[in-house]
């Protein structure tokens, strides 16, 4: 079998070496339509660039690195969960970065580790990314900003928060899905809705409870912080937040979970209580990963845009090489709110 060039290419699309070049390296001056005649015949004869080549003919490296929380991550693999965030995460960025000739590495970081600087060193001066993908709470960490910006790398930020405006910012406007969520409840005619919220790390947790607070504040219901539970996004967590709430002289007869697992974990109480889902209690999630759709009820769930913000934050990277995105604003894309059989009137 003859070893595919870059000659055949050019040859098999009708153009010039230096067009092709320029597709390859995603660079200027080329139309759409030869752009698409290129990636044709790319994909026609199978034609793999040599990466090494690329990076010493230019500044690029046609690599960006996401950083992924460590420990969540790890702990979730070990029980066999998984993480379909991570799974998510790479169905948008992976194509995005396919279709120009880049790679995606994933680095699982632990932002309290005393090793954090000399770890993001490491990885800037061994691989040398053209862009990095912070993923929370990373893409909030000061720090983390701080040295990505004094080495001059680009990095695109998922869900970050309102409080820090450097970089790409992608996210979803995570208070607006809490009081939706919210609202939905109190038109059915709760009153009595509690909120487990996830980790304290994630700007996300205080944002989703400021939109719970706001919806109930707005349609004059009171809030008993007693139904208000601290916890993580984690199924461990969920379970000792409903075992506190349901064992409630007076307990809510409906609850936001800030994950998916939190809101499993609630469903598993509540059956293992007595109670009906959802005649005896209504119930909320986030993310709607697949299990929720599988559980009996199905949940009602905000959805998250986790594939389109993370090949959006590719996308800038990608697109925009060279700039940083500081202070530009920031990416919200739409969110989803699924209503399946988890959710009634209250009917105590």
């Amino acid at each position: 079998m003859r070893s595919v060039t870059i000659k055949h290419v050019a040859e098999e699309a009708g153009v010039s070496l230096q067009t092709v070049s320029r597709v390859i390296n995603n660079g200027p001056n080329v139309t759409d339509a030869l752009r698409e005649r290129v990636r044709a015949a790319v994909e026609k004869l199978g034609y793999v660039p040599n990466m090494a080549a690329r990076r010493m003919g230019g500044s690029k490296s046609y690599l960006l690195v996401a950083f992924n929380d460590r420990e969540p991550t790890l702990e979730k693999w070990r029980a066999g969960r998984g993480s379909d965030w991570v799974a998510q995460m790479l169905l948008g960025a992976m194509p995005r970065c396919e279709r120009d000739g880049y790679h995606l590495l994933i680095e699982l970081l632990d932002g309290h580790s005393s090793g954090l600087h000399a770890r993001i060193d490491a990885v800037i001066s061994s691989l040398r990314p053209d862009g990095f993908i912070l993923t929370p709470p990373h893409s909030q960490d000061v720090r983390i900003l701080d040295q990505l910006e004094s080495r001059g790398v680009p990095f695109a930020r998922m869900s970050p928060g309102n409080s820090d405006p450097r970089g790409f910012r992608v996210m979803m406007d995570e208070e607006e899905a809490a009081a939706v969520a919210t609202r939905h409840l109190l038109a059915l005619g709760h009153r009595r809705i509690g909120f487990l919220t996830g980790s304290a790390d994630y700007a996300v947790s205080a944002e989703r409870l400021a939109g719970f607070r706001s919806a109930m504040v707005a349609a004059g219901a009171a809030i008993d912080e007693s139904w208000i539970r601290q916890g993580e996004f984690s199924f461990e967590s969920g379970l000792a937040a409903a075992d506190a709430l349901l064992a409630l002289c007076r307990r809510p007869s409906a609850i936001i979970a800030s994950s998916d697992e939190q809101a499993l974990a609630v469903l598993h109480r509540a059956r293992g209580a007595g109670l009906a889902v959802p005649a005896d209690l209504s119930i909320i999630s986030f993310d709607d990963t697949p299990p929720v759709s599988f559980s009996l009820p199905p949940l009602t769930a905000v959805r998250q845009p986790t594939a389109a913000m993370a090949e959006r934050a590719a996308s800038l990277l990608i697109g925009e090489r060279g700039l940083s995105g500081t202070g530009a604003d920031p990416h919200i894309l739409p969110f989803e709110f699924v209503v399946r059989g988890s959710t009634d009137r209250p009917h105590g």
